[in-house]
């Protein structure tokens, strides 16, 4: 792998590295399987694209783009928590409907924004690096401060409540903390950060697409399940840390896979859904085998 491809796969991870820390929050965290994240990544990165082509600061669509996710997610969590439907269909119906939704917003199946100031060209300009190192850089300040700001919420008193909640909903029921409205606010934070991943991804290919959030959350689930098995989840601020390092990690071996040749054979782009199921395979069946491993050499 040259360093021009290694610094683009970084940059890919960072950029999807507020994703996978969404999935992480819904999934280990609150133990509440989402696939809202799939119609949540194309609604940032279409509400983004429309406030950035009507002239507004690129900012302000991030922020605008996060608010549109937050109140997603919160549909998957009021269907759930209020109307009494499954987590996994509720979640299901909210993603169908932004399909929807993510067309009316962009009044097209995708939008262009050449030609358009985006954060990363602030930040390229600001910084004077090329632009191979300032976008890995720039993606991984904002991501590791957004990792930071939840590890400080998840250690006070709200931030207790939350992860309680995904551990064992009855005992924190029992002392009095409405779990509903932990619910609906902890979905809802999760996709407000996948919401602001597709912006920024958005903002750094330069289009949002309809179609762009196919196969968002098995992405988010490989990343959070090799972070894990390579850096361990032992506390909350490690697993945070580990999740978003998973990110890097997967998209380094998606680049890997693809550059790799064996006599005729090679892998394309095509081929992205398989890869990443042989990833997640291998990150499920290695901790496993390792166990086994140090078990032999004990007996």
């Amino acid at each position: 792998m040259t360093t021009y491809a290694l610094f683009g796969a970084m940059e890919q991870g960072f950029a999807y590295g507020l994703m996978v820390i969404g999935v992480y929050l819904t999934f280990r965290v609150l133990d509440f399987p989402d696939l809202t994240v799939d119609g949540s990544l194309p609604l940032g990165a279409a509400v983004s694209a429309v406030v950035i082509t009507s002239g507004y600061s690129p900012l302000l669509a991030i922020f605008l783009a996060a608010c549109a996710g937050f109140i997603a997610g919160a549909v998957t969590g009021i269907l759930n928590t209020k109307f009494k439907i499954l987590h996994l269909l509720a979640s299901i119906l909210t993603m169908i409907s932004l399909y929807s939704i993510n067309l009316r917003i962009m009044g097209r199946p995708n939008m262009a924004l050449l030609g358009q100031d985006t954060v990363v060209d602030w930040f390229m300009n600001f910084s004077g690096f090329v632009a191979y190192l300032s976008t890995p850089i720039f993606f991984g300040i904002i991501c590791f401060i957004a990792v930071f700001i939840l590890i400080w919420f998840l250690h006070t008193e709200h931030g207790l409540a939350f992860l309680a909640t995904g551990d064992n909903i009855q005992m924190i029921t029992s002392q009095g903390v409405n779990t509903d409205n932990v619910i609906i606010f902890g979905v809802g934070l999760s996709n407000a950060l996948v919401a602001a991943s597709g912006a920024l991804v958005a903002q750094n290919q330069g289009a949002a697409d309809v179609n762009m959030g196919v196969g968002t959350i098995i992405a988010g689930l490989a990343s959070v399940i090799i972070g894990e098995t390579v850096f361990g989840d032992k506390t909350i601020s490690r697993a945070l840390i580990a999740a978003l390092l998973g990110s890097v990690l997967y998209r380094v071996a998606i680049a890997l896979a693809l550059g790799l040749k064996l006599g005729s054979f090679s892998f394309t782009p095509s081929d992205l859904n398989l890869i990443t199921a042989l990833l997640v395979i291998f990150a499920l069946v290695m901790p496993k085998m390792k166990q086994k491993f140090i078990a032999r050499r004990a007996s």
